[in-house]
């Protein structure tokens, strides 16, 4: 590549298969911009069924990303976590690190409009988790807690583990993040939550989240739910059939279950708030460093084929993925202070 004009792009070829892909750029227009990507997160939920090829049919339309290229299953280029500098565009922009919900792509060209400035106190390393962090509000604006509320958070993935430290600094919340690894009880501590594994959580919640995207999780979800209390549906599972257990209490609990998705605005919010209103709220809302303990994993951009392929596998208990491109910060590899 020996032009700004030169990208490369992650392409889903076929299921389990992906590749690196060169392509020309057109020139920025008035109105566009030309962003060099320092950052890329994998979203270890949808793109795992996206790279396995686990998108239903039906589903297809309304799955597709911002600036998806192809269709599903493949060939398509999938992704909404990029972090990156303006190298062309207004001057108001220019030189300016900017998150959009972008594909894997070394260099891209949008609307101006479509990339949010990253706050000045929140590290580019660290804003790729804004794409997680808009889909944890949405999800509190679908079913929001009650000051005083019990909160059981199922599943300590990002999603998960957002949405419990959202709900931990409401006033008078008591806040419980469960998962099957132990080892996720030092995330939660790190967030300001309390853990518990499944077997071990007592008491009944007021709001059960349920985010572990697996359908033990959400049977476990049901059973933590108390007397008419809603279960918030945060996983997608793809093709795959979920069984659930509404035989057992689901009924003489009058329990709600309720299904959140980031591609609408909440419904308490809907009116008086847009998307874009939405993503800059998420960037705010990281400025804690307490979040980088959700960046548990990193690889190069010229290694995201075999990465990708790996993780679709097994991503082991890794949380947040970020993908580290040619030009960003090369000390990051060396230690997590170089965020």
């Amino acid at each position: 590549m020996n032009s700004q004009n030169d990208a490369r792009a992650f392409w889903v070829q076929e299921p389990g298969k992906g590749e690196l892909v060169a392509m020309r750029l057109p020139a920025p227009k008035t109105d566009e911009i030309l962003v060099r990507t320092l950052f890329s997160a994998i979203s270890l939920g949808t793109e795992r069924l996206v790279f396995r090829g686990d998108v239903p049919a039906s589903q297809r339309l309304a799955m597709r990303a911002p600036f998806q290229d192809g269709h599903f299953p493949g060939p398509v280029k999938y992704g909404y976590s990029n972090v990156g500098k303006v190298e062309v565009g207004p001057k108001k922009l220019l030189g300016h690190i900017v998150f959009c919900l972008y594909p894997h792509q070394d260099r891209y060209v949008v609307p101006a409009e479509s990339a949010v400035p990253v706050p000045a106190e929140v590290p580019a390393a660290r804003a790729v988790l804004a794409a997680n962090m808009e889909t944890a509000i949405n999800g509190f604006w679908d079913a929001p807690p009650a000051i005083g509320s019990k909160v059981i958070v199922v599943g300590a993935g990002v999603v998960g583990c957002l949405m419990a430290y959202l709900a931990g600094r409401i006033p008078g919340v008591e806040v419980q993040l469960v998962d099957t690894n132990p080892d996720k009880g030092a995330v939660a501590d790190a967030l300001g939550a309390q853990f518990a594994e499944t077997n071990s959580v007592t008491g009944e919640a007021d709001l059960v989240i349920h985010a572990s995207g697996a359908p033990e999780g959400l049977n476990a979800a049901l059973q933590f739910a108390g007397f008419e209390a809603t279960v918030l549906e945060m996983s997608w599972f793809g093709a795959q059939t979920v069984p659930l257990s509404l035989g057992e209490s689901f009924h003489s609990k009058r329990i709600t279950l309720r299904s959140s998705q980031v591609g609408a605005v909440g419904a308490t919010q809907r009116p008086r708030w847009s998307n874009r209103r939405r993503l800059a709220l998420a960037l705010d809302l990281l400025a804690d460093d307490a979040l980088d303990c959700l960046l548990s994993g990193q690889s190069r951009f010229g290694d995201l084929p075999v990465t990708m392929e790996r993780l679709a596998i097994e991503p082991s208990s890794e949380l947040c993925h970020r993908i580290v491109y040619p030009g960003a910060d090369a000390d990051i590899f060396a230690s997590k202070e170089g965020n």
